[in-house]
């Protein structure tokens, strides 16, 4: 993978403790709110665990991209997974700390080369639909709303417990 910062690899299952420690810190929780990606005002209770993060690195066609620092800990993750032509981009964090520093952006932009270079036509993810803010970023770089819906897993505790009605818009970019 020819990134931009030879800072992102592939995780390994050794991650993997790190990686659900540092996606429940950036989007769950007190800690969550240093950052601007914060879901703790919309659900309560985890992002991810360690069962479901090691099945997402076990599915077939799934990868998960890893930034770490100059200590060499794990600062941002991202999350994708082959769907037909098309990738699917999910959980890409920043640690809160790190949020506006252009972490997510080398991230975001690693994806994209990931899934050329795997010659998929573009990218494809779902995006709580309250989330202005975060939708407003895809925006800014090249995603569209493809105007689908989808329903919030409401009933599985393993995504968080919902404190109103949430569900997903679907957000894409073609190369």
């Amino acid at each position: 993978m020819n990134t931009a910062s030879s800072q992102i690899s592939k995780a390994s299952r050794a991650d993997v403790m790190e990686l659900v420690t540092l996606v429940n810190s950036a989007y769950r929780g007190e800690s969550s709110k240093k950052g601007w990606t914060t879901e703790a005002d919309l659900l309560d209770g985890q992002r991810t665990d360690t069962q479901s993060m090691m099945e997402l690195m076990q599915k077939p066609g799934s990868v998960i991209l890893k930034h770490v620092n100059e200590t060499g800990a794990i600062d941002a993750c991202v999350n994708l997974q082959q769907q037909e032509d098309k990738i699917y981009l999910g959980m890409l964090t920043v640690s809160p700390e790190l949020q506006g520093s252009g972490i997510g952006k080398q991230m975001l932009k690693a994806s994209e080369e990931y899934a050329k270079e795997k010659g998929f036509k573009g990218i494809c993810m779902s995006v709580i639909s309250v989330r202005s803010e975060l939708i407003a970023w895809y925006e800014r770089h090249g995603y569209r709303s493809t105007g689908q819906t989808k329903a919030f897993p409401a009933g599985d505790p393993r995504f968080g417990l919902p404190k109103q009605f949430l569900e997903f818009i679907i957000m894409e970019k073609m190369f």
